[in-house]
């Protein structure tokens, strides 16, 4: 098992570095099955999806290491990290993988804290009187 292909996923403040071997359609992360690493049915087909939308869900075996951010956030950076690696295997998955947007970044991330509000956007309560 030395011949792969390589490529990482971000979303959030999760990052997954993914591994892709032609095998049978095991998909391993972080040294166990991924449906043991994610229980929900969701993340599962998260994770599947790039897969199914090309038909190759027994055709690679995957390999991933994923650190940071939550379950969905990693199961989102895992989606991504398959995504681009299929690209690189075959660039013509790119026309179907690119309308899906699975190759596009998620740039979205938890918003700073600003001085004089609550949160990010909301302000302490105001009171007239």
């Amino acid at each position: 098992m030395s011949d792969f292909t390589y490529s990482t996923g971000k979303r959030k403040n999760a990052i997954s570095r993914t591994r892709i071997y032609a095998g049978t359609g095991q998909i391993t992360v972080n040294g166990r099955p991924f449906e043991d690493y994610f229980p929900r049915k969701t993340l599962q087909m998260i994770v599947q999806q790039p897969l199914k939308l090309v038909r190759m869900l027994d055709k690679y075996d995957i390999k991933a290491n994923c650190s940071g951010g939550g379950v969905t956030g990693q199961a989102e950076a895992l989606r991504h990290g398959i995504s681009r690696a299929l690209c690189e295997i075959n660039p013509e998955l790119r026309s179907v993988l690119k309308p899906a947007g699975l190759l596009t970044r998620d740039a979205r991330k938890k918003e700073r804290k600003k001085y004089g509000l609550r949160s990010a956007r909301a302000s302490f309560q105001y009171s007239k009187r």
